[in-house]
């Protein structure tokens, strides 16, 4: 089916005049479609869903449907805009959330939120912060909400200890013969093992509770206003899951706070900046406010090193592996990104104390 066609089959006003490829995602297909009414044009945004990435998108889409018809009804108690602050699902004609294609694809759409941009990196600390403030508002509205009726749309996404059998499942088969020049990597994944059951036997406890996550929490997710230059509305919900918010307040300072980029290969530039993690700390704990728990609290800061350790095991498991899962521009590649992500892990080792007293000036 042409674009036009599904476009067709969605409560779009008007008429649909373009459609043009949007943003600069790397997982769905996503389009912007400008339609013509009687009072002026209006935007969507069209997205085809990675069915290889996401093998039950409808699950996926169950998820955000539950998320976001919750998240508006909180927004609007709170005096806001909810077409502004939260994303707005556009029906089918036939009343449907998504639509299924020919071919079996799964398509939404969403209206298209004027006047905001995305940013890769901050332009300063108070819009990182801001960031952080939007994330933790995310996690507040939802603290009410039943995290266990939603769909784990990946299993064991940050399932620490999940990740860590995963390596040395891929370190004994050794495909490629690639381990004896990784060695002091996976050394290095061994020697901190300790980190891997830290979340999750405290969500198996209960220590700390089962939660609403985005699970995908950079800057680059959260849609900023063009003129204040502040944060409006959180996006992409495709991994909206049960979880800990630590899962997503870690990897936001993973990614946010690294000085390097996740595969540079020089790993004398990659450093821990503890002006990030204070801006975006205070950010999210206010936005937050008292849903984060005394317990939560005190493993912010570790678990920032968790994701991070995390993420360099994933990528040293893909390398072992034969790089079946994420993209490489050359044989190394994986390795040269799980290395800057264990430089980090250690830099924030060194630092942890002062990150603790952050947390705890904020919280």
């Amino acid at each position: 089916m042409t674009l036009s066609k599904i476009a067709g089959q969605f409560s779009f006003k008007g008429d649909c005049l373009d459609i043009k490829p949007f943003g600069n995602g790397h997982i769905n297909d996503t389009y912007v479609a400008l339609c013509s009414t009687s009072e002026g044009d209006v935007r969507y945004i069209l997205q085809r869903l990675n069915s290889r990435v996401f093998p039950n998108p409808i699950q996926l889409m169950d998820n955000m449907v539950a998320v976001t018809e919750f998240l508006r009804k909180k927004i609007l108690a709170d005096g806001g805009d909810p077409d502004r602050e939260c994303l707005c699902l556009v029906r089918t004609l036939d009343g449907k959330n998504y639509y299924v294609d020919d071919n079996s694809d799964v398509w939404r759409a969403t209206k298209f939120i004027e006047n905001t941009q995305t940013y890769l990196v901050a332009e300063d600390r108070e819009m990182f912060a801001d960031a952080g403030r939007a994330f933790g508002q995310m996690l507040s509205r939802l603290a009410d909400f039943d995290a266990s009726k939603l769909h784990d749309v990946i299993p064991n996404f940050h399932n620490t200890m999940s990740r860590y059998d995963a390596l040395h499942k891929a370190a004994k088969a050794d495909k490629l013969g690639r381990l004896e020049g990784a060695r002091e990597e996976f050394n290095f994944a061994v020697e901190h093992s300790y980190l891997c059951p830290v979340i999750v036997d405290a969500l198996g406890c209960g220590a700390i509770p089962l939660r609403v996550t985005h699970n995908d929490t950079k800057l680059n997710n959260v849609l900023i206003d063009s003129s204040t230059k502040r944060a409006v509305c959180v996006i992409d919900l495709d991994t909206v899951m049960s979880g800990s918010l630590l899962y997503d307040f870690g990897d936001a300072i993973r990614v946010g706070c690294s000085t390097a980029e996740e595969d540079e290969r020089d790993l004398t530039k990659v450093d821990f900046d503890i002006d990030n993690f204070d801006a975006f700390t205070r950010g999210y704990i206010s936005g937050a406010g008292s849903s984060i728990t005394h317990e939560e609290a005190e493993l912010m800061p570790i678990s920032a090193v968790i994701l991070t350790y995390e993420c360099g095991m994933r990528f040293l498991t893909d390398y072992l592996d034969g790089d079946n899962y994420f993209k490489t521009a050359y044989p190394e590649h994986n390795l040269v990104r799980c290395r800057t992500q264990f430089k980090q892990a250690r830099l924030m080792l060194d630092r942890i104390e002062e990150m603790k007293n952050i947390v705890h000036k904020y919280s």
